[in-house]
């Protein structure tokens, strides 16, 4: 196989779809023993007698579904409307369940992409 330059390996990366490029990102983190996540800074060791860090506030949400339910066309319209997903896109999100809809969304956000899914059907968990 010829190897190829950056460009061409990001030409062919553009002709993917979000559901095929989630697939290779996975297959190339289980290949190479490597994550594609962003690094988390690390806090510095507090010293003896300094106050206790206080509980960080939840303010980004992931919408994850849990399952489509009896109205599985309705849950694929749902999953349509809140995502820039094709039909087969988003089929294959909702028959893959479960699976996170949105991520890292506000509050607001997440609560009301999940009455929208619930309404239609679906189970719904916020993470």
């Amino acid at each position: 196989m010829a190897k190829l330059s950056t460009e061409e390996l990001l030409g062919q990366f553009k002709e993917l779809t979000l559901l095929e490029l989630s697939e290779f990102v996975k297959a190339f983190e289980e290949e190479f023993g490597v994550t594609a996540a962003a690094p988390v800074a690390v806090a510095a060791a507090a010293g003896p007698g300094a106050p206790a860090e206080e509980a960080e506030v939840q303010d980004e949400f992931d919408v994850v579904l849990e399952s489509a339910g009896d109205k599985k066309i309705q849950v694929i319209k749902e999953v349509r409307g809140l995502t820039s997903l094709g039909l087969k896109e988003a089929k294959d999100l909702v028959e893959s369940a479960p699976k996170a809809i949105l991520e890292k969304v506000d509050k607001a956000a997440a609560e009301k992409a999940k009455e929208a899914l619930e309404g239609a059907g679906a189970t719904v968990t916020l993470k």
